[in-house]
């Protein structure tokens, strides 16, 4: 970053200069940080939409563009010719590995893959009715009173043992979650599949008969997974590096992170998308909730549709509308009320001028959504399933901003608002 160039802001009266830091890619930034000394004022950036916390080298966005780079390769290429382990490998340590490395690194995880046997005393402490989310949050923060040994942030080895643990172990524990959630019994991982293809077996497979996961469909899981691995600093991604700031163990804050990825306008938005679409019901009921959508005055809003961030498409969601193709091609699901309704909505929305104007395109949402649903998930299991994919991209910008020397913890000021200084008033004269 160059700060080469500056601005000039005047404050009653008083010139103060800025500097601007300029990027690999994207605009510039105004450097603030020592404008409350200089000139004794704060900036006010409700959601932090024109404020960057932190510099990264991990996740690139270009909303306007439609792109999205990992460590500066386009997602369409890592999900076309990657698979998920090479992406995690990739997030967090910077670089493609060598044939050695990615082998290396796949026998580190799958060797990680099994829980603490008394961490599933902890699920039973968990109604049988408890959202898979609540109970993800409980026993990832839970990691670290079983994991004593790699809670030490300041020893870059446990850094790394703690590292492999979640992503190895995220996959199973959301397995878990789900099967105590239907009162079935848990399964185990197994060494000789690849990880996208234990997931699946560990949440469909039970001990009474042999269960084989198809190609076809761990192919697009682990699309899902590679697609959802890490979104620049997003609302999760940012609680993380908020509660890493503090030297927080890994564990409370991936657990922090997952806590905030439970919201409907972040993590939930596929459930929230696919709640939609069974409200819906039937094809024939789409024009009346067109009609709902473009009125103003109307509260409902159509879910799936447009992003805050892309302007004119989302580049997941193009991988992910061939994925969900494949799949309900492969599965045969067509008379699925609620996947009918989904593809003519989806075929309204691309060519309905109301649309196409206002650039409420498909997003990933409502494509994951789909071939989840296809899958057999339950809605309740798609907000745990984001979580377990974007497991490295927390634990890739936590670890950077851990070694990051310009770290300190998070403190964002406000615009107080409230009631002037005023006394007392004793409770009899009230």
């Amino acid at each position: 970053m160059a700060d080469s160039k500056s601005a000039k802001l005047l404050v009653e009266g008083k010139e103060i200069e800025l500097p601007i830091l300029s990027p690999t890619a994207g605009p510039d930034v105004l450097d603030i940080r020592k404008l409350y000394g200089q000139a004794d004022v704060f900036t006010y950036d409700p959601g932090f939409t024109s404020t960057a916390s932190c510099d990264s080298t991990i996740t690139y966005i270009d909303g306007d563009k439609g792109e999205l780079w990992y460590r500066g390769y386009p997602i369409e290429q890592l999900a076309a010719e990657s698979h998920y382990l090479e992406v995690c490998y990739l997030l967090l340590y910077g670089e493609l590995p060598t044939e050695a490395q990615l082998v290396d690194f796949e026998t580190r995880v799958t060797r990680h893959t099994m829980v603490h046997e008394q961490m599933h005393n902890f699920f039973r402490g968990f109604r049988r009715d408890a959202h898979p989310m609540a109970t993800m949050v409980g026993v990832v923060g839970a990691m670290s009173a079983f994991y004593h040994d790699s809670t030490d942030i300041a020893d870059p080895l446990q850094r790394e043992i703690a590292s492999i643990r979640l992503i190895a172990k995220l996959p199973t524990i959301a397995a878990m979650a789900y099967k105590y959630s239907i009162g079935q019994p848990f399964v185990y991982p197994r060494n000789d599949l690849d990880y996208a293809s234990n997931f699946l077996h560990m949440c469909f497979a039970v001990p009474a008969e042999p269960y084989n996961v198809d190609p076809a469909l761990a192919r697009a899981m682990d699309r899902i997974f590679t697609l959802h691995a890490d979104h620049e600093q997003n609302a999760s991604t940012s609680t993380v590096r908020l509660a890493g700031s503090s030297g927080a163990n890994p564990f409370a804050c991936i657990a922090a992170g997952i806590a905030c990825l439970w919201g409907p306008a972040h993590g939930g938005a596929n459930q929230a998308c696919l709640e939609m679409l069974r409200e819906i019901g039937s094809v024939d009921r789409i024009p009346e909730y067109i009609a709902k959508a473009k009125d103003k005055n109307d509260p409902f809003r159509l879910m799936g549709f447009g992003h805050r961030v892309y302007k004119n498409f989302d580049p997941r969601a193009k991988v992910m509308k061939e994925s969900a193709d494949e799949v309900l091609e492969l599965l045969g699901v067509h008379n699925n009320p609620t996947l009918q309704v989904a593809k003519e909505l989806e075929r309204i929305a691309l060519e309905d001028e109301y649309f196409v104007s206002k650039k409420l395109y498909p997003n990933v949402d409502f494509y994951s959504g789909i071939i989840l649903e296809a899958m057999g998930f339950p809605t309740s299991m798609f907000t745990p399933i984001f979580a377990l994919s974007r497991t490295v991209g927390w634990i890739s910008q936590w670890k950077e901003m851990i070694g990051d020397p310009q770290n300190k913890i998070g403190r964002p000021r406000q615009l107080y608002v409230g009631a002037d200084k005023r006394d007392y008033v004793d409770l009899d004269k009230r």
